[in-house]
């Protein structure tokens, strides 16, 4: 890579790939793998990933809203998209682009039949979630009849799948819970299936219960954070390769005088004789979060930590290198897959690796490496 003069975010197809390929290889012949998507790939490029993870033959993605998936559509993606969130409001893009919307209550349901048979719609794929302990979205057990009626009222549309969501597949502390979901999900899937005539596609497993639960692999599994280079514990990111790497220069170094103060609300006051800082490119505009400042985040610099410190700017963080050989224009680390990863940059701030990676604004320039 050419010396970096901006700040980018580096996206690592060959990791992507050896995620994709450790996670299937926990997989029996014939499970279908669903690529979740959304949120940009979850901070990364949507469009980049989805287009390379088709050409390895990935069976189905997932996005959470309409607008996603269309997104994709455009970018020549042509393997069937479920949207996750479905909203009425949305239901024309979702024909549009044939997507496939999964349908969580009475409501929504109700609304998309009479829409499907206004646009003479035969067999329109759906998904039926089910709630077995998320408590998010889904119907209960108890809506099964009134499901089945509504199907077979209609000619308009036919059940692809029928899903459910784990709601503690990482946390074997929570063993006894997830047993019970995966037992209380193959039962409301037995009855459904039966009850409709015919075997729609069942999966409910996300990263860590392909991990941690094979009983729970069923027809097909939905892999995000895992396909990203994160496990869900140490042991298993171990097997993983982070795919983004985010990277900055060194704009400016100043030498602040003891009680002189940096940045904002005057958030840092040095008490040592003599310090020496270097603002960078990004802030919380750019996903670096006010969370990291005052010595909570850190980022890399020649190989040496420098702490965050004041508070993070819209646009800029300054950091402490008073203990690091560096100039003007020098390469800085964020986070990568071999120094420091997103996962031990969100602990150290008390969140996690989703809420950092995810926030990577759009504005900050993506550089594909494949």
């Amino acid at each position: 890579m050419p010396k970096v003069q901006e700040t980018i975010l580096e996206i690592d197809l060959k990791a992507l790939k050896h995620n994709f390929e450790y996670l299937k290889s926990k997989l029996k012949n014939g499970t279908q793998f669903l690529a979740v998507v959304k949120a940009f790939a979850y901070g990364n490029d949507a469009e980049e990933i989805a287009t390379y993870l088709q050409n390895l033959n990935i069976d189905y993605f997932a996005v959470a809203y309409a607008n996603e998936g269309a997104a994709l559509r455009k970018a020549g993606v042509t393997k069937p998209i479920l949207v996750l969130h479905t909203l009425a409001v949305n239901f024309d893009v979702i024909l549009k682009n044939c997507l496939e919307p999964s349908l969580y209550n009475a409501k929504i349901l109700s609304e998309f039949i009479d829409f499907s048979e206004n646009e003479n719609q035969k067999a329109y794929p759906i998904h039926i979630k089910f709630n077995t302990g998320l408590n998010r979205l889904g119907f209960s057990e108890s809506d099964s009849g009134y499901i089945v009626e509504k199907i077979k009222t209609t000619q308009s549309i036919k059940v692809k799948s029928l899903f459910s969501h784990l709601a503690a597949s990482e946390d074997l502390n929570e063993k006894a819970f997830t047993l019970n979901q995966i037992h209380s999900f193959k039962s409301i899937a037995n009855n459904f299936s039966k009850a409709i005539g015919y075997q729609p596609i069942l999966h409910m497993s996300n990263t860590s219960g392909v991990l941690n639960y094979p009983e729970a692999h069923l027809d097909m599994v939905r892999c995000g954070i895992g396909l990203y280079g994160f496990g869900n514990s140490k042991k298993e990111s171990a097997n993983l390769k982070p795919i983004a790497s985010l990277k900055t220069v060194i704009s400016q170094i100043h030498h602040i005088k003891k009680g002189a103060s940096v940045g904002y609300n005057r958030a840092f006051k040095n008490k040592d004789t003599l310090i020496k800082t270097a603002t960078l490119p990004l802030g919380h505009a750019d996903g670096i979060s006010r969370i990291y400042g005052n010595n909570k985040g850190f980022v890399t610099i020649n190989g040496k930590k420098a702490p965050i410190i004041g508070n993070v700017c819209m646009d800029m963080i300054m950091v402490n290198i008073t203990h690091i050989d560096c100039e003007e224009g020098d390469e800085v680390t964020v986070f990568d897959g071999k120094t420091t990863t997103a996962e031990v940059l969100a602990e150290g701030a008390g969140t996690i690796s989703y809420e950092l990676i995810t926030g990577i604004s759009q504005r900050v320039k993506r550089v594909i490496l494949k």
